[in-house]
């Protein structure tokens, strides 16, 4: 008499184990042109999966090779090495420079966000032209909020995920402070935002021009 148990049979709905999962992630973050949000991977991946569990593993995977997984906001993505970014260069590069005008409007949102136009233009003491925060939007850097509930409910902005991926920031909790900023050159004597004698936007568009900000 055989008295071995009956072997269970596999439900269609069973989930993958970890290893065909961790696949699964790897192949759909490579095959992204943009970052994947946790929800995009549970709904593309089989029911029962556990994307979170094969992210943690897929970082750890990947530390200290030429790609990296990076969470870029609230989603993921493989990125080049710190380390290896020259390698990955052109040999000519056209670059976009922004204004004064627009590295502080973008700055203000980045550390104040969300943050209405008026909030901006009382923090830089000069009005905001359509043409910066259109600039702005249009490298997607930054975007519209949500209204804040005050009289006439102004918009608010705030960056996207875009310019945390171009500059390498999980959220915008990790923008360097501001002795840092001063530290590595990107401030210099200039005055604040705010402060008496800074120029007006017309004046800062044809003269100001700055490197700090590239696409």
């Amino acid at each position: 008499m055989n008295d071995a148990p009956e072997p269970i049979e596999k439900t269609l709905f069973e989930a993958p184990v970890m290893a065909e999962q961790e696949r699964m992630v790897e192949a759909v973050l490579f095959a992204s042109a943009t970052p994947v949000t946790l929800a995009e991977l549970v709904a593309r991946l089989p029911h029962g999966c556990d994307p979170a569990e094969a992210l943690v593993t897929l970082r750890r995977r990947y530390e200290g090779r030429g790609v990296q997984l990076v969470r870029v906001g609230d989603a993921w993505a493989f990125r080049t090495a710190p380390d290896l970014g020259h390698l990955m260069q052109k040999e000519q590069e056209e670059t976009r420079k922004l204004s004064r005008a627009a590295i502080e409007t973008l700055a203000i949102v980045a550390y104040h966000q969300p943050v209405t136009r008026a909030e901006i233009e009382e923090i830089r003491g000069v009005a905001v032209s359509r043409g910066t925060v259109d600039q702005l939007m249009e490298l997607d850097w930054i975007r519209l909020g949500r209204r804040r509930m005050t009289p006439g409910r102004p918009v608010t902005f705030v960056v996207t995920e875009h310019f945390l991926d171009h500059f390498g920031l999980e959220s915008a909790r990790d923008l360097p402070g501001l002795k840092e900023l001063r530290a590595a050159g990107l401030l210099d004597s200039r005055p604040l935002p705010g402060s008496l004698g800074s120029p007006s936007e017309e004046e800062e568009s044809q003269s100001g021009q700055s490197e700090l900000f590239e696409d």
